[in-house]
C-alpha cells in the first residue's frame, strides 16, 4: 500500500483527500484528478471546465451548498453514510490554501472532515 504523502494534487475537486484513500493507496483508484472514468462527476466536471484545482476557487457561488452540482441528494446520502464533511473541506481549502490542506490531511490520515 502507498504511504499517505502530502500533495496538493491529491485534492479531489469536491475537497476530499485522495491521498488518504484505501482505493488511492492500493492502486486501485489513480485520484481524482487523473480519473478519466468518472465522466459522471458534476463537480469535476465544473471544476476542470473552469480550470479550478477545487470548488474552494469557485466564483460562482459563495457557498458550496449553494451549488446544485456540489450539493445534491446523492453528495448528502454519500455524506450521511461515511460522516464526510466536503464543506467544511473546501472551507479549510479557502482559510489555508491547497498545499497547506494536504499537509494537515496526510499528516493526520485524513480523507475527509469528520461530521
Amino acid at each position: 500500500m502507498k504511504p499517505i504523502i502530502a500533495d496538493a494534487e491529491l485534492v479531489a475537486y469536491c475537497g476530499l483527500y485522495c491521498g488518504a484513500c484505501r482505493a488511492y493507496r492500493k492502486g486501485r483508484c489513480p485520484g481524482c484528478h487523473e480519473n478519466r472514468k468518472a465522466r459522471w462527476c458534476k463537480v469535476r466536471a465544473c471544476c476542470i471546465d473552469h480550470e479550478w484545482s477545487s470548488c474552494a476557487e469557485c466564483t460562482e457561488h459563495n457557498d458550496v451548498n449553494d451549488c446544485r452540482w456540489y450539493n445534491n441528494i446523492i453528495a448528502r446520502i454519500f455524506g450521511f453514510i461515511f460522516r464526510s464533511n466536503r464543506r467544511a473541506c473546501v472551507l479549510r481549502i479557502k482559510q489555508i490554501g491547497l498545499q497547506p490542506f494536504a499537509v494537515e490531511m496526510a499528516e493526520n490520515g485524513l480523507q475527509t472532515i469528520r461530521q
